[in-house]
């Protein structure tokens, strides 16, 4: 969103010259956010006209006919060279007819002077259409470091200043020759400048009234005294400001990387949960490709619902510590940035999300009310800091209970978003009317890309990530870190689907674990199951050492159950209501639902477990009645009894008299975890293991009868043999 704008009040008495600007040169300034900037480090020498020129290019061919002319901002910037002086004259004159040409009337050129310019970048600061400083730069002595001035170069400059009125050729002329001396001449006319020699022929022609020397020579004029000359448009002390004076969002201007040679990109993921540990992992993996491949565009892919505001804002001010100039940050947002994952988009130097995503609004983590107004202090410093944004939409984006309307300046037609105390921060508030709210009153403000682009937040807007490369013009084989085998392999085990599939395959393990003897292949299918399930979500930041010893207490407390406590008490439900709680806490990144967002992820959760139950009643329901039917496979279940042998085992058991069998050896039918089902001789009978558990098939022999109650030992190895 738009700020005031930086000294901008119209000039008073316009120049002749400029007035007489071609119609299509005063066209109106882009008020939609396209912008351009092109860092020009001074002097002027090599191939750097040849760069700008292919950029400005590049630039054109984007301009589609009849859309409001983008406007391009050349800063000139000294660099080791004491105030840019040493520029070649060839190659500054060949940029500044370029820039001066009828070819960029589809643009609108923009000299911005932050500090001292001298030497011939002078002459390319007169090239533009208009010329923006601060205040106490400075701008001329455009001859230092020529010996002799001769006609030839005189007439290029005034051949430039001419074509573009924005300094009048006799002060271009005076700025580079010091043995020229220019007046300002106040006549009935208004206010025109002539060198020395010319002022007779003036007064031929106009009733003079006020003769001024321009001082000092050769001429060397201040940002404040080229403002108060009507050189000068605006002043801007930094970017931010000259964005605010341009009526563009602080970031349309960005260095161009073809300058720099091109951009070097690297691509750093933040997906799903924001957790202190993958935040860590981000930096490291971005200082290392800074510092080992001279990456100058770092790409962050931003596809999470947030997690923790501590680490969010963490990664948001490392990102906002950046020099823009040296490093781009841009965040690519293609589905959602929510809650606290906004953060660290809005520390970008530029976001570029699809129309449908969205950015703000509730997510995983929700600051309660008092951490939210806590929370907006720091939030304001990490905006201003980073782009110098307004910050009462970022901060709505958290705090649900922020008022922020749409205001607007009748007298420059600005548009901006504040909340009251944002409005109280502006030079002039009551220069600002107020509109619409903008923020929920149901919770954070949410933002979709066509939204966020509209007020400001977005920088562009781009239907997939093909169309965000041809956006910054990464062509070919790329240098971006891609996702990993493991990334896409966590990705797709923390799916819903794989998740359902997982739990499927862990209790149907144990299933098949309590129906076989030993500890064999149900235990192995059951382990990796949940290995896989519990690994999964912790790399996704969901899942954390409370999940995964809930989960393990749960099933100690079942084994306690089934191996020392008969019957099915309160271990055995506590710990089948442990093993539930900790794979649905394992899913998600809050315990107990705070909002509408975190409803639905407890309601994704609670689906994922309901159909895993559904599916293992079904492989159960399966496995009895094909496995032992199975050939190779019939050892690891039993048959079911068919209805004459239930029939015979009912009247047996009705008898309640089993003492024939005391003494008499058999096989265990089943596996013996205290009870279970043996055969002794032709009898299948219900009986109790005396100790440890007996695996099936184990000799046993019958060692105590009391009515019903048939009690069994295991026959050690060298007893054993069956008797019948």
């Amino acid at each position: 969103a738009a700020a005031p704008a930086a000294d901008s009040k119209p000039a008073a008495n316009p120049s002749a010259a400029a007035a007489d600007r071609p119609a299509d040169a005063r066209q109106e300034i882009d008020q939609t956010g396209k912008g351009h900037l092109i860092r020009i480090d001074l002097p002027i020498v090599g191939n750097i006209d040849t760069k700008v020129r292919s950029t400005v290019t590049r630039i054109l061919r984007d301009v589609k006919p009849g859309q409001k002319r983008p406007v391009l901002v050349l800063e000139l910037m000294p660099g080791q060279v004491e105030e840019g002086r040493g520029s070649d004259f060839s190659r500054a004159m060949s940029l500044a007819r370029f820039l001066s040409s009828r070819d960029l009337a589809g643009v609108q050129v923009v000299a911005y002077v932050p500090k001292t310019v001298k030497g011939h970048a002078v002459l390319v600061a007169m090239a533009c259409e208009e010329i923006v400083m601060s205040a106490d730069a400075e701008i001329g002595e455009a001859g230092c470091d020529e010996p002799v001035i001769g006609p030839a170069i005189r007439s290029v400059y005034k051949e430039v200043a001419d074509a573009r009125g924005t300094i009048p050729a006799p002060v271009a002329l005076a700025m580079l020759d010091g043995q020229l001396h220019v007046l300002q001449v106040t006549t009935e006319k208004g206010t025109e400048y002539v060198l020395a020699d010319g002022l007779a022929e003036l007064k031929q022609r106009s009733v003079v009234q006020k003769v001024e020397p321009l001082k000092p020579r050769p001429l060397l004029l201040s940002g404040s005294e080229a403002r108060e000359l009507n050189f000068v448009n605006y002043l801007a002390a930094d970017r931010a400001s000259l964005a605010r004076a341009l009526k563009l969002p602080p970031e349309a201007l960005l260095d161009d990387s073809a300058i720099a040679g091109g951009w070097r990109p690297v691509q750093v993921n933040v997906k799903g949960a924001i957790t202190g540990e993958r935040v860590r992992i981000i930096q490291k993996q971005i200082e290392n490709q800074i510092s080992q491949n001279d990456v100058n565009l770092v790409v962050v892919w931003v596809d999470s619902d947030g997690g923790s505001y501590d680490d969010s804002m963490q990664l948001a001010n490392y990102l906002a510590d950046r020099d823009p100039a040296k490093v781009r940050t841009v965040a690519y947002i293609p589905d959602q940035a929510r809650a606290d994952a906004a953060l660290i988009t809005l520390a970008c130097d530029q976001i570029v999300m699809r129309p449908e995503a969205t950015i703000g609004g509730m997510g995983n983590a929700e600051l309660n009310p008092n951490d939210a107004a806590a929370a907006i202090m720091p939030l304001q410093q990490l905006v201003k800091k980073s782009k110098s944004r307004n910050w009462s939409l970022p901060a709505a984006m958290i705090d649900k209970d922020l008022k922020v309307y749409e205001y607007r300046q009748p007298s420059t037609g600005l548009v901006a978003y504040f909340c009251e105390q944002e409005l109280k921060e502006q030079p002039d508030p009551e220069s600002w009317k107020q509109g619409a709210l903008v923020s929920k009153s149901n919770g954070p403000l949410s933002l979709s890309g066509r939204d966020a682009e509209a007020k400001g937040i977005a920088w562009k807007l781009v239907q997939d990530f093909n169309q965000f490369k041809h956006v910054y013009g990464l062509q070919g084989n790329l240098a971006l870190v891609e996702p990993g085998w493991a990334d896409y392999l966590i990705q797709v085990l923390a799916s819903g689907e794989a998740r359902v599939f997982l739990l499927i395959l862990g209790f149907a393990g144990l299933y098949l674990e309590v129906n076989t003897p030993g500890i064999g292949l149900g235990s192995f299918i059951a382990l990796v199951a949940f290995l896989l399930y519990f690994w999964a979500q912790y790399l996704q930041g969901t899942a954390n050492a409370l999940e995964i010893m809930l989960f393990l207490a749960g099933v100690l407390c079942l084994a306690i159950e089934l191996l020392v406590l008969p019957g099915f008490g309160v271990f055995g439900l506590g710990g089948g209501v442990l093993m539930i709680v900790s794979l649905v806490l394992a899913s998600q990144t809050f315990v107990i639902p705070g909002n509408a967002y975190q409803l639905a992820q407890m309601r994704n959760s609670m689906l994922v477990l309901g159909g895993s139950a559904v599916g293992i009643v079904a492989v159960a329901m399966a496995a009895r009645r094909f496995l032992p039917h199975t050939p190779g496979l019939n050892r690891m279940l039993l048959a079911p009894l068919s209805g004459a042998e239930l029939e015979a085992l009912s009247l047996r058991e009705s008898l309640a008299d089993f003492r024939h069998l005391l003494g008499k050896h058999g096989i265990a039918a089943t596996r013996l975890v205290l009870s279970g089902k043996a055969k002794i001789g032709s009898e299948l009978v219900d009986v109790i293991a005396d100790g440890a558990p007996i695996d099936r098939g184990a000799a046993v022999e019958v060692v105590e009868v009391t009515g019903s109650r048939v009690v069994v030992r295991e026959i050690q190895e060298e007893g054993r043999g069956a008797k019948n």
